[in-house]
């Protein structure tokens, strides 16, 4: 993340202490956890939370191309949300843990949930899709993309530190709603999307 809220109690505001944008201290390529100590800025847990953050900012643009508010609740309750992600990720000491929220299943339920109500629209899925159409549907593709990305990098992560399974399956769950969010997009703005067939024989 760009800054790491104080730890707070779940259910406490998450408030910034009042200091200067830089301090030096990364200047050597490292950078501070959510526990004791200093890693590298190229280590697997700091490239897990910098791919989530990434997305955040992808939807970021998601929103602002989004000029009709058409996915604007559910992508501003997932923006809280991978912030969330994103401290569990940087937490190294259990008492850090202990006084984070943290993504749970019923989250994931969501998701599920809000595609299904997006499916419920759509034509069904009968190819391989381009990912193309509105800029709005365009970026939501992109965004998905990095989501996947950003899964891998916690699927890395997770082959040597402990990494709690819900937020694999948040992961894996978020990109197929983006895909989802992108074809409804298209579906809703009356853009055909583009499928691919494969190669075909030159005439």
């Amino acid at each position: 993340m760009a800054r790491r809220a104080r730890l707070c109690p779940v259910h406490a505001d998450p408030r910034l202490p009042t200091v200067k944008i830089y301090t030096r201290t990364g200047d050597d390529g490292s950078t501070g956890l959510l526990g004791p100590g200093r890693v590298s800025k190229a280590s697997a847990r700091v490239e897990a939370y910098g791919a989530v953050d990434e997305l955040n900012a992808a939807l970021g643009l998601v929103r602002a191309l989004d000029r009709e508010g058409w996915l604007a609740g559910p992508l501003e309750r997932i923006q809280g949300q991978l912030f969330t992600v994103g401290a569990e990720l940087a937490a190294t000491a259990p008492a850090a843990l202990r006084s984070l929220a943290r993504i749970a299943d019923p989250d994931v339920t969501l998701l599920e949930g809000e595609i299904d109500r997006l499916e419920a629209d759509l034509p069904p899925l009968t190819h391989f899709l381009l990912p193309a159409g509105t800029p709005l549907a365009a970026q939501l593709h992109l965004a998905r993309a990095i989501g996947r990305r950003a899964e891998r990098r916690v699927v890395a992560l997770a082959t040597s530190e402990d990494v709690a399974p819900v937020l694999l399956r948040y992961l894996n769950r978020l990109a197929d709603l983006l895909f989802v969010m992108a074809r409804w997009s298209n579906h809703r703005a009356g853009q055909r999307e583009t499928e691919w067939h494969g190669a075909r024989e030159k005439d």
